[in-house]
């Protein structure tokens, strides 16, 4: 049975009301999700191939399975397809490629004194108790608008567990970046009033704070209180520069929208969005959509649009720069997801419109930019498949590194590259179990690569789901090159390509030694460009592994002893730290010690006494 018999044959069964539909191939992979208003109608659709364009017919051609769900209204099949996508990464469908979470700026709540503090992707999704502000394109531009609101309102940004076990002023508040609420040097409602200015600030009423600071400047030179009248100009100042740092302003039409415009040449999309809150730019972001050859601009857009507010809540309006097909059906779908109603236009004149071409020509530069660089990629990885007698250039290459400190806080790092640049999203860090392998190079690498492949055979082990690299790159040398091929040959996948790389003399950047199984070392000029190439490859392993050891070693050190103890919560924490001066004088103590703590009562000091010596 071909694929349209397949389809033609669910149709006797299929509702003529709004759903979702799935097209499956033989092993059971997402080929295609689709919406429809009217399930039968469109499905049906697809049994006639012959008005179909050729990539519409390979994918019917290649579906042997099909799954439907119905939905009460057309906009909700809209947003449960768009959920589907993302989340199935279709190959027929036309869907956002993007490994980066938008940044938000979060003040904390359920807290006296609460915290301001940058957040990114699904943990500001997430935080329930907290106030969000964005979003923000780039996580840059949020630590400086941080920078200049501690500047401004002298907020904290410590977390909880620092807030309560200081007992002097930290850094901070000697920069004059914190009121050191910690240790009492602001109250409550001093604190609180801050706080709901970096609301107002933040939801676009700068103007009316800058006021009130004048006022108070004004009032304090008044009274010759001329060092207070000095810190509120600076206040002011700060504002100020936070006010002037916008690249380009939607000119008064409307405080919260978002603009999408897109530009599409040589099979290759570009999306340049522009995000407006509080009447200020908040920030651009260039997005490539996966998509067929054959797609209309108009099409790209619109799915772009539905699938993009997946991780952030739409705006009040989208300005788009293509007409596209049901913009009402996108408008309803994006209002069911904010909860209020949701515009969607294509402006033709006026100042929306002059930002819509603002952000097209952004769009056409960031898309000549991709293009040369996939260029130049494309050279370069062909270049390394000649230079290690591969057949055809690399779509995924991985490259493995280590770190420890004298065995301590051990880790490997794999990181990704292919013909579009480094794939962050595809990186993976191991935290090395084996306390025999800790410390030893060879050892961490087999740990890191037994791990990685076994996964990967049980995963996918049909190496369909683009998974499996084309070619491996180890930071190291012959020692590195055998014991990684040892495992290769256990798990036996030693044909895959493999190849150490290994700074030369003196460690000497520019004299490195290629090392591959069967074949004796080699080197390159050192004004190769492959050799560059590879250099950086190499460099991003090994800066991936030094920042997840460290991250974990920061992890180990600020992690108190004392921490998840029943009954030991943040104030009898800094009663013990305060009256012991660490967490290794508590654990030691003696129980007589232990309850002259203040606040430690004989129940409390027994439990503790037991957790450390029990």
């Amino acid at each position: 049975m071909d694929g349209a018999d397949v389809i033609r044959a669910h149709l006797p069964l299929l509702p003529d009301t709004p759903g979702v539909y799935r097209m499956l191939s033989a092993d059971g992979s997402v080929l295609y999700v689709g919406k429809a208003k009217n399930l039968k109608r469109r499905v049906a659709s697809y049994t006639r191939t012959e008005g179909l364009p050729n990539r519409t017919r390979r994918m019917v051609a290649q579906t042997r399975a099909m799954e439907f769900v119905t939905t009460p209204t057309e906009a909700e099949a809209l947003l449960l397809e768009a959920n589907l996508i993302r989340s199935l990464l279709p190959p027929f469908n036309i869907r956002i490629k993007d490994d980066r979470s938008f940044s938000y700026i979060v003040i904390g709540r359920g807290h006296d004194f609460p915290r301001l503090m940058h957040q990114r992707g699904g943990s500001a999704r997430n935080a329930r108790d907290a106030d969000r502000f964005g979003p923000y394109a780039s996580p840059h531009l949020v630590g400086m608008t941080i920078a200049t609101l501690q500047r401004a309102f002298l907020l904290r940004t410590c977390d909880d567990g620092v807030f309560a076990s200081r007992t002097r002023p930290c850094l901070q508040h000697q920069i004059k970046r914190c009121s050191a609420p910690c240790v009492g040097r602001a109250s409550e409602e001093e604190y609180a009033a801050q706080v709901q200015g970096v609301r107002d600030v933040l939801a676009g009423r700068s103007a009316q704070v800058q006021a009130v600071f004048a006022a108070h400047m004004t009032d304090c030179s008044d009274r010759l209180e001329y060092e207070d009248a000095a810190r509120w100009r600076d206040r002011i100042r700060a504002l100020t520069a936070l006010q002037s740092r916008q690249d380009i302003n939607l000119e008064g039409v409307i405080d919260e929208a978002d603009v999408l415009a897109l530009h599409a040449e040589a099979g290759v999309a570009c999306v340049q969005a522009f995000f407006f809150r509080g009447g200020r730019n908040q920030g651009t972001r260039a997005f490539f959509p996966r998509h067929d050859r054959e797609e209309d601009a108009a099409d790209i857009l619109a799915a772009f649009a539905a699938q993009l507010y997946q991780d952030t809540p739409p705006p009040s309006l989208v300005l788009l720069s293509h007409d596209i097909p049901d913009p009402e059906l996108l408008a309803e779908a994006l209002g069911v997801r904010a909860g209020r109603r949701v515009a969607v236009e294509t402006p033709k004149r006026g100042p929306k419109r002059r930002t819509v071409e603002h952000a097209l020509t952004n769009a056409r530069d960031a898309h000549g930019r991709r293009l040369a660089e996939r260029s130049t990629q494309a050279t370069l990885l062909a270049g390394v498949a000649k230079l290690f007698g591969l057949p055809e250039a690399p779509n995924r290459v991985e490259i493995y590194d280590t770190s420890h400190i004298q065995g301590a806080f051990p880790v490997g790092a794999m990181v990704v590259a292919g013909p579009d640049g480094f794939q962050r999203n595809a990186y993976r860090r191991f935290h090395i179990r084996d306390p025999e392998a800790a410390g030893n190079d060879y050892a961490m690498m087999q740990e890191t690569f037994f791990r990685r492949f076994a996964r990967a055979r049980k995963d996918d082990p049909d190496r369909k789901a683009g998974l499996w690299p084309d070619l491996i790159l180890v930071d190291g040398g012959l020692g590195q090159l055998n014991a990684v091929h040892e495992v290769l040959q256990t798990l036996g996948i030693a044909e895959l390509p493999l190849a150490a790389i290994a700074k030369g003399p003196d460690r000497n950047a520019g004299r490195e030694r290629f090392f591959l199984p069967g074949r004796e070392p080699f080197g390159l000029p050192p004004n190769d460009p492959i050799l560059h190439f590879l250099q950086r490859l190499r460099d991003e392993a090994h800066r991936t592994a030094i920042d997840s050891h460290r991250a974990r070693r920061t992890k180990a050190i600020t992690h108190s002893r004392i921490d998840g103890i029943p009954g030991i919560g943040p104030a009898r924490k800094k009663a013990l730290l305060h009256h012991f001066g660490s967490s290794a004088a508590v654990a030691s103590a003696g129980l007589s010690d232990l309850e002259a703590a203040p606040g430690i009562s004989h129940a409390v000091a027994r439990r503790l006494y037991e957790h450390f010596h029990g």
